[in-house]
């Protein structure tokens, strides 16, 4: 592997998961918005539960590191990054569910269904993908209308019956018929690959960029995507639960189809120093600028929880 993320890059992940955090609470205020009637409160406050639970806020760091090597930057940034954070927070909320992986804990603390109540989960889950598509049709975000429609389609795509939506239902389908090696890669670039596809493109597309370029970051996305992945289930296997802040091991006793299940985690561990080798290569037309999103992928490779 590369060599591990400096200083530099874990007090950066940092800076822009507290700046998120602050515009997720800002926009989950009890203020309804114009044309809104009310903002029921324990709706409200199973959504702040489930997004403001803290978490390394991996998806709009990369939103806004992508965008910065365009020069964007500020508040209209700052709001497509929190879009892209309540879809994903959404998405936990759900697979949290007793019908989907019934789990309890999330973060460290219980999942939304447990701390509430799962028909309130549901609608928290609900609101929240909602919000997110508000958030970037909203003139607030402060981008000119077809960039933010170009947005709200690329994560209606990313997002939906083709994306993690769809990634989802192959991995329930998985349970009763396991998939081969293409199968696997399929489900897993739409359940995890999607999302982190989109936040890379969504940051060149908010810094107004080139097609080639925004072709280049969206590949970027799928390289560190698939590592993101693979770096997942070999924590399923080798992670402690206290560490993750969630369960381990559940996939690997459930003999659920993964890469790693597949190929052994030597196999994985190759694979991962080669996609980390490839989505540097992709950044080095950007130079030094792109210094943070190289040891993001490092990071994603490497991460231990």
């Amino acid at each position: 592997m590369t060599g591990s993320p400096t200083n530099s890059f874990e007090e950066a992940l940092e800076s822009r998961a507290q700046a998120v955090e602050t515009a997720l609470a800002r926009l989950l205020e009890q203020r309804p918005l114009d044309g809104e009637i009310a903002r029921p409160a324990r709706l409200l406050d199973a959504m702040r539960h489930g997004v403001l639970a803290g978490g390394k806020r991996l998806r709009p760091f990369l939103v806004m590191e992508s965008a910065a090597l365009f020069d964007a930057d500020g508040e209209a940034v700052l709001r497509v990054a929190a879009a892209l954070e309540c879809v994903h927070c959404y998405s936990l909320i759900h697979d949290d569910l007793p019908s989907m992986d019934n789990d309890d804990i999330r973060r460290g603390k219980p999942t939304v269904h447990r701390a509430f109540d799962e028909a309130t989960a549901i609608l928290a889950g609900d609101a929240l993908l909602t919000y997110a598509f508000d958030i970037l049709a909203d003139g607030a975000t402060g981008l000119p209308a077809a960039t933010r429609l170009d947005l709200v389609l690329g994560l209606a795509r990313a997002a939906g019956i083709g994306g993690m939506v769809g990634g989802q239902m192959l991995d329930l389908d998985a349970v009763r018929v396991r998939p081969g090696e293409a199968g696997i890669v399929t489900l897993q670039a739409m359940k995890t690959g999607a999302l982190i596809r989109y936040a890379c493109e969504a940051g060149a597309v908010a810094g107004r960029a080139n097609a080639a370029d925004r072709e280049r970051l969206a590949e970027f996305g799928s390289a560190v995507g698939l590592a993101f992945q693979l770096a997942d289930d070999l924590l399923d296997v080798t992670g402690d639960a206290a560490q993750m802040g969630k369960a381990t091991g559940k996939d690997h006793g459930a003999g659920k189809a993964t890469l790693v299940a597949l190929h052994g985690q030597d196999w994985a561990r190759r694979q991962l120093r080669g996609l980390t080798h490839q989505a540097r290569t992709l950044l080095e037309p950007f130079g030094k600028k792109a210094s943070l999103l190289v040891e993001a992928a490092s990071f994603i490779a490497e991460r231990r929880r």
